[in-house]
């Protein structure tokens, strides 16, 4: 990823596509060091695991209201959360789970929460889109379309007025970004340049309307054009392209020089919600991002090729992974509701 000037072009020789990203062979690609790569693995496979199970839950009835699944989408937050520090924050939207757990959230807190148990990070009360995290730095999931954008232009005003080297990643998906807030929100930041990536999640249909038919440009990563925000697209389905671009940008952000626009071009293979039956795609199309896109099967074929690691030792990652995420599935369960008396508690008024 290139860290960009401010008229919006790339300091290297132009815009790269997510599809020049994935015409690389893995024999010609440098990679990151092993370690780095098994953390991708291991992360990615954590949120898949852990939301295929909080979809057996929702099945059941254990988790109540909407609950949005980032099953598919795994490499766009792990790739970025590799890139970040400490210091940096994240917000973003209802489709929040995987965020929450590549931050470094509990996952028996988090699926706690999702049933909806006073054990849970907002104690049962906000379910699967409203938890929160301070020290970790994730200031929520929010279920109102866009509402972060402005939120996470905040967050990156609160760094640059407290000097402490931080930057918010910010994420939203292509449906938000036809929201007039985000406007609003791209100019403040621009204008007071502000160290904020913000970072468009887009799996083509939204809540089930297909981009093209929803936006006049469908460049999403040119948004920011008007206001002299430099924007890329990268590969959301490689977590390699995903984290070496993020790396630069995050530079670009924190070096002072104000927003940059992120578009991952990913995919969803779940509905918008557990509510959609998704009928809008064929299951041809599904099955085929599935076969040649999927991000953790790509990284696993890659690790293997290079003999980074073995098959044994990949199946123990993910016997692992079951473990963790059916410990918090059962931690979940044996935890209590909230008292009815939580109704009066954490009320502003």
């Amino acid at each position: 990823m290139c860290a960009a000037s401010r008229g919006g072009k790339s300091p290297r020789s132009g815009r790269k596509t997510a599809s020049a990203s994935s015409n690389r062979t893995s024999k010609a690609r440098a990679l990151p060091p092993r370690d780095k790569l098994l953390a991708f693995y291991r992360d990615m496979l954590l949120i898949r695991r852990f939301e295929e199970k909080a979809g057996q839950l929702y099945g059941m009835g254990l988790i109540g209201g909407f609950c949005h699944l980032y099953i598919g989408q795994e490499a766009v937050c792990t790739g970025i959360q590799h890139a970040l520090t400490d210091r940096d924050s994240v917000i973003t939207s209802y489709r929040d789970h995987g965020h929450m757990l590549v931050c470094g959230m509990d996952p028996r807190r988090v699926m706690a929460e999702l049933t909806g148990r006073v054990t849970g990070y907002s104690k049962g009360k906000g379910g699967s889109m409203h938890m929160f995290a301070r020290d970790k730095n994730f200031y929520g999931g929010h279920g109102i379309v866009g509402a972060q954008v402005p939120l996470g232009t905040g967050l990156a005003f609160a760094h640059k007025y407290r000097g402490d080297g931080g930057i918010c990643a910010t994420y939203f998906g292509e449906g938000a970004a036809n929201q007039g807030q985000v406007y609003e929100s791209f100019n403040m930041a621009a204008l007071w340049k502000l160290p904020v990536l913000y970072v468009i999640e887009n799996n083509r249909y939204a809540m089930g309307t297909p981009l093209t038919r929803a936006t006049a440009s469908t460049e999403l990563a040119q948004r920011g054009q008007a206001f002299a925000i430099p924007g890329e697209q990268v590969d959301g389905m490689d977590v390699i392209a995903v984290y070496e671009k993020a790396q630069e940008v995050a530079a670009y952000v924190r070096s002072g020089k104000g927003p940059f626009i992120l578009e991952a071009q990913t995919y969803r293979y779940r509905g918008h919600s557990m509510s959609d039956p998704a009928k809008y795609r064929t299951r041809e199309e599904v099955q085929k991002v599935r076969e040649q896109h999927d991000p953790i099967d790509q990284l696993k074929r890659l690790l293997l090729e290079r003999e980074l690691a073995g098959e044994e030792e990949l199946k123990a990652i993910d016997r692992e992974i079951r473990n963790i995420v059916n410990d918090a599935a059962r931690f979940a369960q044996d935890s209590p509701e909230p008292d009815p008396s939580e109704l009066y508690t954490d009320v502003l008024v």
